[in-house]
C-alpha cells in the first residue's frame, strides 16, 4: 500500500486496504496490525481502525482484538460459497453486458485479455492478478448496474487472498483460463447473453479445479494465528 493523500482518512483508509484485499496483497490468515497498517499509510490509528471495523462489518475482515484484524481464513467450504456467490452475480453481469458491448468494448477487452495473457506465461503474478481483475470487470461495467458491480467487487474483497494463494502455492498449469477469456469475448461480440454467462461459470469453476485438491489436502491449515 502507498501513503494516502490528506483528507477523509477513514475513508481514504478503507479504500486503500479494501483495494489491498482484492488485490491479493493479503494471504488467508494473515494478521495485519492497525499500527503498522497507519505507518505504511501514513496515517494515525484512528481513521485505520475504522477502516478495519467497516471492512469486518463487511466480512472482508475479521477482529481479532483491539490491535490487529485478520484476513478471514481460507477453508474448502468458503471457498465454495464464494464460488457459488460468484456464478450467480458474474454470470448475471455478463450475460447483461452482452446486450450492451460495443466494437470498441470488444478491442480494450482484447487488450486487457491480452496483458492477462502476457503476464500468465510470464509467471508474473502481481501484473496477472491486475489484468485479470481489470478484464473481468470492464465485462461487469457493461451490464449498466452500479449496484450489481458494487456486489462484485464486495465478493472480490474475499477472494483477493484467495488469488494470492491460487497463484503463489497452487499448481495450476492445465487453467484454461484464456480459453473461457477469449470464449466469452466471442459471446460478447456476438450479443450472446447466454453465451457469456456460460463462459464466465466455465472460467470461476475452471479456476478452481486445481485449488479445491490443494484445500482438502491443506484442511483448516490456512486460518488466523
Amino acid at each position: 500500500m502507498q501513503p494516502i493523500e490528506p483528507g477523509n482518512l477513514s475513508a481514504r483508509s478503507y479504500v486503500a486496504v479494501r483495494e489491498a484485499l482484492i488485490a491479493g496483497s493479503f494471504k488467508p490468515g494473515q494478521r495485519l496490525v492497525m499500527q503498522d497498517l497507519a505507518d505504511e499509510l501514513g496515517t494515525s490509528i484512528t481513521p485505520v481502525r475504522e477502516a478495519c471495523l467497516r471492512l469486518v462489518s463487511e466480512q472482508g475482515l475479521e477482529l481479532r482484538s483491539g490491535r490487529f484484524v485478520c484476513v478471514p481464513g481460507l477453508s474448502l467450504s468458503r471457498y465454495l460459497e464464494i464460488r457459488t456467490i460468484r456464478i450467480a452475480l458474474e454470470g448475471l453481469a455478463a450475460e447483461l453486458g452482452a446486450a450492451h458491448a460495443t466494437a470498441e468494448d470488444i478491442a480494450r477487452l482484447t487488450e486487457a485479455h491480452a496483458r492477462f495473457d502476457a503476464a500468465e506465461r510470464a509467471r508474473d503474478v502481481k501484473a496477472a492478478l491486475q489484468y485479470n481483475r481489470d478484464f473481468h470487470f470492464a465485462v461487469y461495467r457493461l451490464s449498466g448496474m452500479e449496484m450489481l458491480v458494487g456486489q462484485i467487487e464486495s465478493l472480490w474483497v474475499s477472494m483477493g487472498p484467495i488469488l494470492n494463494v491460487f497463484y503463489n502455492e497452487v499448481e495450476h498449469d492445465d487453467y484454461a483460463g484464456a480459453d473461457e477469456h477469449l470464449a466469452l469475448i466471442a459471446a460478447l461480440r456476438a450479443h450472446d447473453g447466454p453465451a457469456a454467462r456460460a463462459a464466465i461459470e466455465r472460467d470461476i469453476i475452471r479456476g478452481g479445479e486445481s485449488l479445491i485438491p490443494y484445500l482438502e489436502k491443506v484442511g483448516q491449515s490456512l486460518t488466523p494465528a
